[in-house]
């Protein structure tokens, strides 16, 4: 069957989550002094955190550890490798990130367009996240996009995270979709395709960090604007 059904990951895939997190941090990094009073170099802080926080989204993905976990851990463990232990301070950190996080809200380069050009051809368009529900539905509504997606089903809303098949079920049947009109866009290699491929589902990899990953019949793209040269 033809391809109807188009579902996107969110982070990192339209919505930029790299530069908009690198942008609150150093609001946040700025507003406590972080600089003047532990003699942290900025970029560094945010390297490690980066490096920090990939691996606690990792263990959330596996199952390994839960998003309190996380929130409690990311700028904790950041800071505690400066040698600076401060719980008040982390939490500090957390608690404004999201919400400052928000504040920003720059998309991939061509998303718009893209998701302007796939409206425009009647295909029906939906978000699949690993993120929290709130925050996932605020940055499509803030960001401006919103108004593309008919579904957006976060992992957050029913407990079952990306690449668990069980999540592509859910979402395809909250969009009233078949799998074989159906295909997934996204920038994780295992949440987004080996999920997908597992599912049994179409996708097209967006490699944002140009990992050239080899395998036979992958749809493959570097940037957002290829993917009009298959849908």
């Amino acid at each position: 069957m033809k391809i109807q059904h188009i579902f996107f990951d969110l982070d990192n895939t339209l919505w930029d989550h790299r530069k908009n997190a690198y942008l609150t941090i150093k609001d946040l990094f700025e507003q406590q002094k972080i600089a003047q009073l532990y003699a942290i170099d900025f970029e560094e802080f945010h390297r490690v955190f980066y490096d920090v926080n990939e691996v606690l989204w990792e263990k959330i993905r596996d199952g390994i550890i839960d998003k309190d976990y996380l929130r409690k851990h990311r700028f904790y463990d950041t800071f505690k490798s400066f040698s600076v232990d401060d719980e008040a301070l982390s939490q500090y950190f957390e608690s404004h990130f999201l919400d400052t996080i928000l504040l920003y809200n720059h998309l991939l380069d061509g998303a718009e367009d893209l998701l302007n050009y796939l409206n425009n051809k009647n295909y029906t368009l939906h978000v699949i996240s690993n993120g929290f529900q709130e925050v996932t539905e605020r940055k499509c509504l803030l960001s401006g996009i919103s108004k593309y997606f008919s579904t957006i089903t976060s992992a957050d809303s029913i407990g079952i995270r990306k690449p668990n098949s069980k999540i592509f079920e859910y979402s395809l049947q909250l969009a009233g979709a078949e799998k074989n009109e159906s295909i997934m866009i996204g920038d994780d290699w295992i949440a987004d395709v080996t999920g997908a491929q597992k599912f049994g589902m179409d996708v097209i990899f967006f490699d944002v960090l140009n990992e050239n990953r080899v395998e036979e019949n992958l749809k493959s793209v570097y940037q957002l604007s290829e993917i009009k040269n298959y849908l």
